[in-house]
């Protein structure tokens, strides 16, 4: 294999990008990007987002790690992102090694190349960016000089049909562990690499959020379901039966000095994480169970952020980022202060994840005056009130249409509302619901700006998520999903209404890849080699490769995706912890079939697990911050009221025009217990 150099890739560079479109993708030098030395540094970091360079730097995960690394002076950080196809074509013309931006350096240099995989689509994509990198694409094909291939993000929540082609998965947050993982890897090497790359992963796996595949294995039934996930006996001593996830336990400086791009990005904005977590407790909601708990960034820390950050951004946006901005405690003083300091500026500031309720309405008036008014959304999820129950987003209509009133009525011309279809128990009753909701809210918007009102419908399919109440569940069948999405194609055929629906097909693929085990590692590898990748990308989304992979590795995607696990069953996930517990999440999809609704957990503890398994970070975060600390937890403590475990039960809710058969077949999976009461 060549030995590429920096200068040799520029030189090709120069003569071939006038071939690509958007050739600003593979140029890099773009303002605040850091370019170190390579040879003045002990440690060298290929950060890659394993999609096109839009999507990656619309990324805040892999900025606070390019960000956090980079202020150590013995690492360096860069970046990569996968070509897209037409620079794929060049590169593989010309032998063109896949390089970082900062230096051109190929990847295949670096010490460790860490990878952000947000969502599962990306797993194809990654097998392409090893391979144009020259890494083989499985870990054991690897020797001592090729670098540590590592992976985080809310993808590898169940990293197990990637597990053969990384090194090391990092479970949760990656401020702290990112660096206990660079000095493991530049000890190793300061030893001459002593043990080989095995010896490298045993450190690797004493690591506390750090999760090596290779040291376990699984063992199955007969009957394909899991027997378990363990430790392979030659690396108990140091693999743990059970991988805990890393969290923070305040939330470090944000970044403020962003890279800005030359070319447009998906989001074109600075963004502070102003809250991490949610408690609000949705249950088919990945990123509210797997961000537990709760913590805030303190309103002076935001504000000085934002200043740092239309200093040396230029950035006529910023995005204040959360799961859930209203409940953020200090939100209305935020926006107070904000509006005030730069109400002479162009500044825009962004406020996703509202709740429905006229106090966002007030909040965003007031970010908006002065500035072009955007469309206004709203969330629900599910227009019955039934069916919010059985989510655990207990929205009443009348609180929406209120909501509704409020937005037009102060000049907003657009709402747009969010939908999923294919939730538990859902029926086309539910789904006629979302129309009657989308009309009654276009009429009111009628009222108020005339035939500008529109309201922009979003209907999403479930894919039911790892760590989730809703894991157990299976995914609606594509005949009942079709014939939902057509029904809602004629009912909301009006002025003023439009409808976005998704391919079925890419949830299918999404619910597999998402709660699949480690036989799916042979699929995704041979749908790659039969021309799968950029599978979020609709126009490039390649089914054909997806099926015949499946057929020839004799598996099922339905009995990954749409068959319904029972309770007792081993889930491929269940060596790896985020801190909430099973039995939380089973008592909460049993609620679900009941339409049981559990309040906001700031004002109640339902013993989640969180507080227990991170006993001692909460302790930390008092002793930081005072008592409660910044956590959303209920308050704890000898000085502290102590706050009562109740789940609030509420009687057995059908649709009165439910068929008797489908009353009868959820009746019978009705859990038979009593709500529990405890203390903290």
């Amino acid at each position: 294999m060549q030995t590429w150099t920096p200068a040799q890739i520029s030189d090709v560079l120069e003569r071939v990008l006038l071939e690509v479109r958007q050739p600003g993708r593979y140029t890099g030098g773009e303002w605040n990007s850091i370019v170190k030395e390579w040879d003045a540094v002990q440690s060298r970091v290929a950060l890659a987002f394993p999609d096109t360079y839009e999507l990656g730097m619309s990324n805040l995960g892999l900025a606070i790690l390019y960000d956090t690394l980079n202020r150590r002076e013995d690492v360096l950080a860069e970046r990569t992102y996968v070509p897209w196809v037409d620079m794929e074509q060049v590169m593989r013309r010309e032998g063109l090694p896949l390089f970082s931006l900062e230096t051109r350096h190929p990847l295949r240099q670096f010490d460790i190349i860490g990878m952000t995989l947000p969502y599962e689509q990306l797993y194809t994509n990654v097998l392409n960016l090893l391979d144009l990198a020259g890494i083989p694409l499985r870990s054991a094909d690897r020797s001592p000089d090729h670098p540590l291939i590592l992976a985080g993000g809310s993808a590898m929540i169940n990293p197990e049909p990637m597990w053969a082609f990384l090194d090391a998965c990092f479970l949760g947050e990656g401020e702290e562990g990112i660096h206990d993982i660079v000095d493991c890897h530049t000890h190793w090497r300061e030893e001459g690499r002593a043990g080989g790359r095995k010896e490298l992963l045993r450190r690797l796996a004493r690591i506390d959020g750090v999760y090596v595949p290779g040291f376990y294995e699984s063992r199955y039934h007969s009957d394909g379901t899991l027997v378990g996930t363990a430790p392979k006996v030659e690396y108990a001593d140091v693999a743990p039966e059970r991988v805990v996830k890393r969290i923070v336990t305040v939330m470090p400086p944000p970044v403020t000095d962003f890279i800005v791009p030359y070319i447009d990005i998906v989001h074109n904005r600075a963004a502070i994480e102003i809250q991490r977590g949610c408690t609000r407790g949705c249950r088919f909601c990945q990123a509210g169970m797997i961000f537990r708990p709760v913590r805030e960034r303190p309103v002076e820390e935001v504000l000085a952020a934002v200043e740092r950050m239309m200093a040396t951004t230029g950035f006529e946006e910023i995005s204040f980022l959360s799961l859930s901005s209203s409940d953020y405690s200090y939100i209305e003083t935020l926006v107070n202060e904000i509006t005030d300091k730069y109400a002479d500026k162009k500044l825009s500031i962004g406020l996703p994840s509202l709740r429905i309720e006229s106090f966002s309405v007030d909040l965003m008036e007031k970010l908006a005056k002065g500035r072009r008014r955007s469309g206004f959304t709203f969330a629900p999820e599910a227009a019955s009130d039934r069916l919010r129950d059985v989510i655990n987003k207990p929205i009443a209509t009348e609180l929406m249409l209120q909501t509704a009133h409020e937005v037009y009525s102060r000049g907003w011309t657009s709402i747009k509302m969010y939908f999923m279809i294919g939730h538990p128990t859902q029926t086309l009753e539910d789904v006629e619901a979302i129309a009657e909701l989308a009309h009654e809210v276009l009429h009111i918007g009628r009222k108020y700006v005339g035939r500008k009102a529109k309201v922009r419908v979003g209907v999403s399919t479930l894919a039911p998520k790892p760590q989730t109440p809703f894991q157990w569940v299976p995914m609606e069948d594509e005949s009942t999903i079709r014939s939902h999405q057509e029904h809602l194609r004629k009912r909301l055929r009006a002025h003023g209404l439009h409808l976005s629906t998704n391919d079925p097909l890419e949830s299918l693929m999404e619910s597999f890849l998402s709660r699949g085990d480690r036989k799916l590692a042979a699929v995704i590898e041979r749908a790659w080699h039969l021309g799968a990748q950029f599978d979020a990308w609709g126009d490039l989304f390649n089914w054909e490769a997806w099926t015949q992979a499946f057929a020839e590795a004799e598996l099922d995607m339905d009995w990954y995706a749409r068959r319904e696990r029972s309770l007792a069953e081993i889930l491929p996930w269940e060596h790896l912890s985020v801190g909430v517990d099973k039995q939380f999440m089973a008592d909460e999809y049993q609620n679900s079939l009941q339409g049981a609704v559990i309040d906001d957990c700031r004002e109640h503890c339902f013993s989640c697990g969180i507080i227990t398994q991170f006993k001692e970070q909460r302790r930390q975060s008092q002793q930081l911050l005072g008592n409660g600390g910044n956590w959303g937890c209920p308050a704890f403590g000898r000085d502290a009221e102590r706050q009562p475990v109740s789940r609030t039960i509420v009687p057995l809710y059908f649709n009165d025009e439910m068929s008797p058969d489908l009353v009868g077949q959820f009746a019978e999976r009705l859990p038979q217990r009593r709500p529990r009461h405890k203390t903290d």
